[in-house]
């Protein structure tokens, strides 16, 4: 529970959301609480409530809050250097991309720091790629996308965006993409031409719901882009470093894209890491001063993401995501009650619909929070659960019990 102050006075939590929302900007819409420490899948507010984080930083935390042995590799690094942008070697580096691509089975990779990022690095290598591999004259290549995806919320990003509100007010757009509805392969099969260079895609789009293809539907795609010689671009994102039950989402359809881009989890929740990775042939039209990023592979980043995927391994927790994540969709399966249309999920990322005449997901969000779990509504109707890899069977059946509470009926 929330704790409430007296008339004349203010709790902490009250203090420190009162600043943001007087000095920051209106971008976000966050539930009204306040995280002070954290530690694997609870966190605790300034006056010491206890929280379950069932949203992981929107799966940026798959290996729970602090995890030990990455924040031991940040602390050790931090005391040695952190910084010395691309224009030298530093001794993380290449370490980090050698594992980074044993775990990939991709040869290459483009390290950045944010998701949109490695979106934006994808999209100029399909393009550069289109020019120099496929001989596409200048500002001819068209990259193909599906409807309702998030990417990011760059200039570039938001014109292949359908959200009316993440374009509204924000052009002129950069042109060269194309939009089809997701899960239908067909549709891609038709839109493409001899100026498209790559369909860009999301296994799974976590944003917009928890929306699933039907089965099949990347295998398709994985045809259809050979067929054609169209980079199969998959954003994992949210999807990747074992949230679906697998390391990549991919594998559930036994596929390979041409370009894979990851992000959140590959900083291990404490440092921003992403990358683009590729072949030679496909990264290899790069060529110094092409394109960069002065914090993008620094040795601090690199030192962590190493951190997270010996974890990731060692702790085997791609198997852990599996066997809680059937776990949790059991449970859910078993809850009756009348708010809830669908609820739909793979590996520890799942999607609570609910009827419209529910109201909403939002009201349901805040009395999971006055009851100790933090989850987040998303396109209005859908409760998003997204809890860290590392959650337990008894700390499913606590959130369980708090989902039956606020939705049975």
């Amino acid at each position: 529970m929330i704790t409430t102050a007296t008339p004349d006075s203010k709790t902490p939590t009250q203090e420190y959301i009162e600043f943001s929302e007087k000095y920051g900007t209106p971008n976000y819409h966050p539930l009204p609480v306040v995280v002070s420490e954290a530690k694997g899948v609870w966190v605790k507010d300034p006056e010491g409530c206890k929280y379950l984080d069932m949203l992981s930083s929107y799966s940026a935390l798959n290996h729970g809050h602090r995890h030990p042995e990455i924040i031991k590799a940040l602390v050790d690094q931090a005391k040695k250097v952190t910084l010395v942008s691309r224009a030298f070697h530093n001794d993380q580096l290449g370490l980090f991309l050698k594992e980074l691509s044993e775990l990939t089975g991709f040869p290459r990779a483009l390290p950045m720091n944010s998701g949109a990022e490695a979106v934006e690095t994808a999209v100029k290598t399909a393009r550069k790629w289109g020019c120099l591999k496929k001989g596409l004259p200048q500002e001819k290549a068209e990259i193909i996308v599906a409807a309702n995806n998030f990417h990011g919320r760059t200039v570039t990003i938001v014109s292949f965006s359908s959200d009316e509100q993440y374009r509204k007010d924000f052009g002129p757009f950069t042109p060269g993409f194309k939009i089809v509805p997701f899960g239908d392969a067909e549709a891609l099969k038709a839109a493409i031409t001899t100026s498209t260079v790559a369909f860009l895609v999301e296994p799974i789009q976590a944003e917009a719901g928890i929306l699933i293809p039907p089965p099949g539907y990347l295998q398709k795609v994985r045809e259809i882009c050979t067929q054609n010689n169209v980079l199969l671009m998959l954003d994992e994102i949210q999807t990747g470093m074992g949230r679906t039950g697998k390391m990549f989402a991919f594998e559930h359809e036994g596929i390979r894209p041409d370009v894979l881009i990851l992000g959140k989890a590959l900083g291990g929740g404490a440092m921003p890491v992403s990358a683009a990775c590729a072949s030679d042939e496909i990264l290899g039209v790069y060529k110094p001063g092409d394109h960069g990023s002065t914090f993008g592979g620094n040795p601090l980043a690199c030192a962590v993401a190493r951190a997270a995927i010996r974890v990731l391994k060692s702790e085997n927790l791609v198997e852990r995501s599996a066997q809680m994540g059937e776990y949790l969709m059991g449970r859910l399966r078993s809850l009756k009650s009348g708010y809830v249309k669908e609820i739909r999920g793979r590996g520890l990322l799942v999607g609570i619909e609910l009827h419209p005449a529910a109201g909403g997901a939002r009201r349901f969000c805040e009395d999971l929070m006055r009851r100790g779990m933090l989850c987040k509504e998303t396109h209005e109707h859908v409760i998003r659960l997204a809890p860290p890899l590392v959650i337990t069977e008894k700390e499913i059946d606590w959130a369980f019990s708090r989902l039956k509470k606020v939705l049975g009926t």
